[in-house]
């Protein structure tokens, strides 16, 4: 239970998918305009990611490791298909995404227009993808550490966005220099934040 939250923690604040490794910086600066638009893309990653890595987990276990298909017979123990892992994670996470669209069209028809192309180009999102193959290869032990560290990740990535939409609200009455407006100061502000994220590597988990 320790090592699934350390996992958990260590998704979040240490290896966060943003500041650390700087994955889906492309929905992170483009919809990080508003809060309640960040709010709505942060929980449609944290939900596309909570299930996409255990799947895939569980699609690299049973299917695509090396010997992984010697359940169905011993004469299989040899079988390789991890050069399969890329179409298939995606195929996975496309699936997840349409799911995501389609419940958030029925549900929330001014979030899904105010996400416009960002909410389907979830699947393309190279933290999801990110998050599945540094699952494949941390090679965790469990189903429950490939949830814990979907879910972290996700969660992280949704307090990146949510914490720079709100720094960028604010800086609108700012008195920012013209040249630096817009996603100039963004970067900027996104590269000191992933260096306070960086105080994070002195915690022992």
């Amino acid at each position: 239970m320790q090592e699934i939250f350390n996992i958990f923690v260590k998704s979040i604040f240490v290896d966060n998918m943003v500041f650390a490794y700087f994955l889906g910086m492309c929905s992170y600066l483009a919809v990080s305009k508003t809060v309640n638009t960040s709010v709505g893309l942060g929980l449609a990653v944290i939900f596309v990611l909570g299930i996409t890595v255990p799947v895939d987990y569980l699609l690299n276990d049973y299917i695509l490791k090396p010997g992984a298909l010697a359940w169905l017979d011993p004469e299989f123990k040899d079988v390789d298909l991890s050069f399969l892992s890329f179409i298939l994670f995606i195929a996975i996470i496309a699936s997840m995404v349409q799911l995501v669209e389609m419940v958030v069209e029925k549900f929330s028809p001014a979030l899904y227009s105010s996400l416009g192309i960002f909410l389907p180009l979830i699947a393309v999102n190279c933290a999801i993808l990110g998050g599945s193959l540094f699952m494949q290869e941390r090679e965790y032990q469990s189903l429950a550490q490939a949830t814990s560290f979907g879910l972290g990740s996700g969660v992280g990535w949704f307090l990146a966005i949510v914490g720079i939409a709100a720094i960028r609200e604010k800086i609108r009455y700012s008195n920012v220099p013209k040249p630096l407006r817009g996603l100039g100061i963004t970067f900027i502000i996104t590269g000191l934040m992933g260096i306070a994220f960086m105080s994070f590597l002195g915690i022992k988990l």
